[in-house]
């Protein structure tokens, strides 16, 4: 017996053990069987040819015997139609209203299929659904969102589920939006100076569909002579002050146009950085020059003022004795010009002896005790030493100028070198000051 899911039950098959089988009026009569040949009561079995969708129902097979009445096994026949499916990206132009990016159909699928969205894209989805014939249904989904040029080239999938699939099916796609150039100009450093040569500005453009023109202007008006233009590539063969201008970058395509544009500043020659190393260098090399030749100046200068003050420039022999004020005495206190007398002797200086002269030459000068005068003219005198002196009689205190005036009191010379004399001094024996006067080297005025 059949039962469909509207109506009530009818005969579509009978057996029976003297008979054999028979088959009723019924919509399943030209395609229904048992399966046995001839047929069995053990296992009287059917099957249904050329199966269609109305066949779906509930099966009832009935034993009746006697006297045991009758006995009954019910069974439930469901019945799939895999569903045909499809999905497509639409072509849409960038805007700010929603609109439908991509659509996914599941048509006359049995039972309602499954649409589900896989993307990166900002939007949504909605579904619907509508009954087809023998009792199917088909399911369409779309895809909407507001479609901007970052959007165009992005995936999205449209992933169907049926009963009658053993796996989903996935339709992968990419969007398609249409949306006019946009440029973007490359190349500029910020370091146009004067006199720089071969310096490239590249105009980059993105666009659906792709750009077809490209121009470059000059917002200045004329493009300088010294500017070449290909494709999308501008030349400046010498930076001048001619291309001390803004350039702008023109891009088309049927959607609409895109431009971008460049403040060229043009500056003075700039150190090159790859000599920098070799200009620090020079300048650290010629201050350290500078350092050694300062330094050697000061030494110079210190040896020639102790020159002049009396000390000995070196120890070489023929060093005429010379009178030295200033410094210090034999017991370590400030000393004066009465301090002890270094007396030429063929290299060595002798302090603190007697007085002698001999046959050699040698002359020996023992430093005598300072008088008031000594002090007076050492320019030391402390404040009891400056009382004692002016306590003195005007003559006391000069009567040792008055014998020789200004002629030397002593004479530093071998017996052998008298003969060069001019005077009472040798030729070479004068020496300038600092004060325009000239004295000599070897004499000691008081």
């Amino acid at each position: 017996m059949y039962k469909p899911k509207e109506g009530g039950r009818e005969n579509i098959a009978v057996l029976h053990p003297k008979h054999g089988p028979t088959y009723p009026e019924s919509p399943l009569k030209e395609r229904i069987s048992f399966t046995q040949v001839p047929p069995n009561m053990d296992s009287p079995s059917i099957q249904i040819s050329d199966v269609r969708m109305t066949d779906e129902g509930e099966y009832i097979c009935v034993v009746a015997s006697y006297p045991g009445g009758n006995k009954q096994g019910i069974t439930q026949l469901v019945m799939l139609t895999k569903p045909q499916n499809s999905a497509s990206a639409l072509t849409v132009e960038a805007g700010r209203n929603p609109t439908v990016v991509a659509r996914c159909q599941s048509h006359n699928g049995r039972p309602e299929a499954q649409i589900r969205w896989v993307t990166t894209a900002d939007g949504n989805a909605s579904t619907s659904s509508q009954p087809g014939q023998d009792n199917t249904v088909s399911v369409s989904s779309e895809y909407r969102l507001a479609p901007t040029a970052a959007d165009n080239g992005k995936d999205i999938s449209c992933v169907v589920s049926h009963r009658t699939q053993t796996s989903p099916e996935s339709f992968q796609m990419k969007l398609n939006v249409l949306y006019a150039p946009q440029v973007k100009i490359v190349g500029y450093d910020n370091n146009w100076y004067v006199g720089r040569t071969n310096v490239l500005l590249t105009c980059q453009a993105t666009g659906n569909p792709v750009p077809t023109t490209v121009l470059w202007k000059s917002m200045t008006g004329a493009m300088p002579d010294t500017v070449q233009i290909k494709d999308n590539q501008l030349k400046v063969l010498k930076v001048d002050e001619a291309v001390n201008t803004t350039f702008v970058c023109e891009v088309k395509n049927r959607i609409g146009t895109g431009r971008e544009k460049v403040t060229a500043l043009v500056r003075e020659p700039s150190v090159n950085p790859s000599n920098a190393g070799v200009v620090a260098a020079v300048v650290i090399g010629s201050l350290l020059a500078l350092l050694l030749v300062a330094a050697l100046v000061a030494v110079l200068m210190t040896r020639n003022r102790r020159r002049q003050q009396g000390y000995r420039a070196d120890g070489s022999a023929d060093l005429k004795a010379r009178i030295f004020g200033g410094g210090k005495n034999g017991t370590g206190a400030a000393g004066n010009n009465n301090a002890p007398i270094y007396v030429y002797d063929d290299g060595s200086a002798h302090q603190g002896e007697k007085n002698n002269h001999n046959g050699n030459g040698r002359l020996e000068v023992v430093a005598a005790t300072p008088t008031a005068q000594d002090i007076l003219l050492s320019g030391e005198l402390d404040d009891a030493e400056r009382r004692k002196f002016d306590e003195l009689e005007e003559e006391e205190r000069y009567d040792r100028f008055a014998g020789g005036g200004a002629a030397p009191i002593l004479q530093l010379r071998p017996a052998g070198e008298q003969h060069e004399m001019i005077g009472d001094y040798l030729d070479d024996d004068m020496e300038s000051q600092r004060d325009g006067s000239v004295i000599s080297r070897t004499a000691v005025y008081v």
